[in-house]
């Protein structure tokens, strides 16, 4: 159960996901996920929505994020909630990264 529940730094490899931004998962049981994505300056997180709930912290750079109808910039440090099956995506401004938890988990991405 070890594995479950502990991970080392770089412990997981990164996936492409085209256009300047990949993503790898951390952390992961049925019940929750910790997942880090990588941007590049102008790379896009577009527009989707999924039935998980997520909530986001901005671990480097800044993003201009839209959630439903509301659009706003948000640096290092900061954070946001993104509830089930609303349209959201982000706008790296910077290269940057965000750390993603999901409840529950993400099977797509497994």
């Amino acid at each position: 159960m070890t594995g479950e529940l502990f991970a080392e730094a770089g412990a997981t490899a990164w996936t492409e996901l085209g256009n300047g931004a990949r993503r790898r998962v951390l952390v992961s049981r049925p019940e929750l996920m910790q997942v880090e994505f990588a941007f590049d300056a102008g790379a896009i997180g577009a527009l989707h929505s999924h039935p998980h709930v997520q909530a986001s912290y901005v671990a480097e750079g800044r993003f201009e994020v839209t959630i439903g109808e509301a659009t706003t910039i948000i640096g290092e440090g900061g954070s946001f909630i993104v509830p089930p099956d609303v349209t959201h995506g982000v706008r790296a401004l910077t290269a940057g990264r965000l750390v993603d938890c999901f409840t529950p988990r993400r099977d797509d991405f497994l």
